[in-house]
This record gives C-alpha cells, sequence and structure tokens, in this order.
C-alpha cells in the first residue's frame, strides 16, 4: 500500500470515528451547534438581506441608465435637518438647463425634466391612489431615464413643438385604470382639469422595496409647462458619451451651470447632483456600521461557541481515555489521534456552520420577499461562514486532540 493510500485510509477512518462519536452523543452535540448555529445564522441572514437591497438598488431603484448622472436642486435624500442647509437655494430654471444642454459637449445625450408628485389620475369614472407622479420630459429624457416604450409611442419632435396633450403611461397606472387585456393606447386619462390622449406605456422597470417604477405618467415638457405651470425646479440628466469621459462630462456640466447660476469661485455648488453609483455608495456607507456590528456579535457567538467545543472535546476526551489506551496499545500515533479529534471538531462546527448558512440564507431572503425583492444566494458570505467554522473548529479542536494524543497508553488502559 502506498503512503498517500494509507494517509487517505486514516483520513476516512478519523472521519468516520467523529461522526460515530458525534451520533453516539446527539444531545450534548446538538447543545454544542447551537452556538455555532446562532453565529453563523446572524451574519448569513443580514449578509443576505444587505445583498438583496444592495441588488435591488443596482437593478430596480435605477432611476437613471448607464453612464448617467442627475443633477437637481437638492442632494438626494437629504432629511428634514439637513433641508434646512439647502431650503434657500433657488430653482433651476428652464433658461439654465437649456444652456447646459446646448454647452456640454461630452453628453450623448442631456434629458430635462420636471416633476409633480402626489395626483390622482382619472379615466372613465376609474381612479388611482393620490399618489401618482407626472414628469415633464423633453425627447433626450426618455434616453437618460432608460425609459422604453413597450406598447404605443413615444413623445415625438412634433408633440414637444405643438405641446400636445399626449402622455405616456407607467404600467402601475395602467392597472390601475384599464380592464386587463384592455388597451390604454388612443384613450383619454384625466390630470386636474386637463384631458389627455394616451399614446403609449413604457416598460416596467421593476419594483424596489415594496414600491413600483411604474406609478407616474409622463408628457412632453412644453405640455406640462402649458398644462401644469413653470414654476418648478428644472432636473438636468446627463449621459456621458462613454465611460471614460464620464468624470469630464460631469465636471464639464458642473462648471457650466455654476457660470449660468453665478457661482462665485471658490464657493461650494448650490445644487446637488447623483448617479447609481453614489446610491449604491450611500446604500453601503448607511449599512457598513450594521455589517461591522453584526460581524462582532457574530464573532463573540462564535468564540463562545468555541470555547463550548473545546469543553465538549476535553470531556469527550476524558470519557474515551481506556478507548484511546487501546488504539495507542494496538500501534496508533500521535498523529491518528491529533487528527481524530480535530476532524471530530471540525466536523462538529460545520455541521453547526451548514445549517446556520441554510437558516441564514432563508431569512434573510424572507425578509427580502416582504419587501418585493428578489431572492439572492450570497455565496462568498456561505463560504465565509464554512471557513469561519473551519477556523473555529480547527483552533478550539488542537488543545482537545493534543491532550488525547498525549495520553500515556498504560496509564489510559488503567483508566476506569
Amino acid at each position: 500500500m502506498s503512503r498517500v493510500a494509507f494517509e487517505v485510509g486514516t483520513l476516512k477512518e478519523s472521519l468516520v470515528m467523529a461522526l460515530s462519536a458525534i451520533r453516539a452523543n446527539k444531545l450534548r452535540s446538538m447543545l454544542t451547534l447551537l452556538g455555532i448555529v446562532v453565529g453563523i445564522f446572524s451574519v448569513i441572514s443580514v449578509m443576505t438581506a444587505m445583498e438583496a437591497l444592495r441588488n435591488s438598488i443596482e437593478e430596480g431603484m435605477s432611476d437613471l441608465g448607464v453612464n448617467t448622472f442627475q443633477i437637481q436642486k437638492y442632494p438626494r435624500g437629504i432629511n428634514r435637518r439637513r433641508w434646512f442647509m439647502y431650503r434657500n437655494r433657488k430653482d433651476i430654471t428652464y433658461d439654465q438647463a437649456l444652456q447646459v444642454q446646448q454647452k456640454t459637449n461630452l453628453a450623448e445625450a442631456v434629458g430635462l425634466e420636471v416633476v409633480t408628485r402626489g395626483r390622482t389620475i382619472f379615466s372613465k369614472g376609474r381612479y388611482t391612489n393620490p399618489n401618482v407622479s407626472v414628469y415633464g420630459e423633453n425627447l433626450e429624457a426618455l434616453i437618460t431615464n432608460d425609459w422604453n416604450v413597450e406598447e404605443g409611442r413615444a413623445f415625438t419632435a412634433g408633440d414637444m413643438e405643438l405641446a400636445r396633450p399626449v402622455v405616456v403611461l407607467g404600467r402601475m397606472v395602467v392597472e390601475k385604470l384599464f380592464d386587463p387585456g384592455e388597451v390604454p393606447v388612443g384613450k383619454t386619462i384625466k390630470i386636474e382639469n386637463g384631458v389627455y390622449d394616451v399614446i403609449g406605456v413604457f416598460e416596467n422597470k421593476g419594483s424596489t422595496l415594496g414600491g413600483n417604477q411604474g406609478n407616474f405618467v409622463a408628457m412632453p415638457l412644453t405640455t406640462f409647462f402649458q398644462k401644469l405651470g413653470k414654476g418648478r425646479s428644472v432636473n438636468i440628466m446627463v449621459k456621458a458619451a462613454s465611460a471614460e469621459v464620464y468624470d469630464d462630462c460631469l465636471e464639464q456640466t458642473r462648471a457650466i451651470l455654476r457660470v449660468a447660476r453665478n457661482v462665485p469661485p471658490g464657493e461650494e455648488d448650490d445644487f446637488g447632483y447623483f448617479s447609481n453609483d453614489s446610491m449604491i455608495a450611500e446604500f453601503n456607507e448607511v449599512t457598513l456600521y450594521v455589517r461591522i456590528g453584526v460581524l462582532v456579535i457574530s464573532s463573540i457567538a462564535l468564540i463562545a461557541a468555541g470555547v463550548g467545543i473545546m469543553n465538549i472535546m476535553l470531556v469527550s476526551v476524558t470519557e474515551r481515555t481506556r478507548e484511546i489506551g487501546i488504539r495507542k496499545a494496538i500501534g496508533a500515533r500521535r498523529s491518528d489521534l491529533l487528527l481524530q479529534f480535530v476532524l471530530e471538531a471540525i466536523t462538529l462546527c460545520q455541521i453547526g456552520g451548514f445549517i446556520g448558512v441554510v437558516m441564514g440564507i432563508l431569512g434573510g431572503n424572507v425578509v427580502g420577499l416582504l419587501l418585493d425583492i428578489p431572492v439572492v444566494i450570497p455565496f462568498d458570505w456561505a463560504a465565509i461562514g464554512f471557513g469561519a467554522c473551519l477556523l473555529v473548529g480547527l483552533i478550539f479542536g488542537v488543545y482537545p486532540a493534543w491532550k488525547a494524543s498525549t495520553l500515556d497508553p498504560i496509564e489510559a488502559l488503567r483508566y476506569e
């Protein structure tokens, strides 16, 4: 028999003995596993939920297209306390937005947008909740918003020039106002006192955190100004010509708007800007301390579980002293005993880790499903969880294994 085959056989025998020892003490093994399960479950469940939220932001919450940023009056996501810092900012006017559109030469498209929220839409005796957003858009805003028309058509230059009363509906609005299977194109809707022809329906971009991005109506910017008024700040959405010129395009756009708004040199911008990447970075920053807190708590739980495993293994060594003496008497090496007990500790940890990973993934995805977020499986964190269990088993199993391997065979055989 070759040396390799001998060592493989020894390893298999040690694994079988480890599993037999665990089965022989089921209750004690289950109680020992509890700490491992709790520690791994807490890490995996939180990280699964965080990963689901992150994917939702990347895939469903993306208000903008690729290589696109938006400039608006206020920074995105400011709270009431921070709002007072910006309350005196002047609106971004249509003329200022036009200067950006006309002067930037690093952009593929410059979308101009105004919005009013909390509107009720009517059609044939039906109406939506008073939470629909109504957008006024120029032609390029459909590109920068990454909006695709699924049914009918989008706006045309003629619609924009003549301020025609036409709208394209989001999918959620269609579901509220029309019967299943009914074609909304060609019908009319009412917003406040204005009647509008439906010319198209946008492709649904999905939902985020229980919301739905199809809960809106879009019309030509000129129509919005004519029907709903001009007294709103204009949002400027810029799609850079390529990823390579994205940063330069952002700086160029900022410089043009600073000049248009007469911002003195050295003073900070009197407008905010964001991109999909900045939203993801903001989410990561907000959740960083949550992740750190969970890792600290889980680490404490794993250390406590490791100490428990070490104590149980020491008890096991004491109970099996005579067995160890017999194995030594018939030729078992110290390395064989060391491997047997270390493997038993690692196996115990890995079983607990497997249960914790499965429960954590299920728990994290239950939270995601409650928030209408797609299911994810964080393979990287699952691997980290199994790696942590391996490390705990190795560290806290070495001392009991060493103690077993150094027992004197004569004294061990005398043990009762």
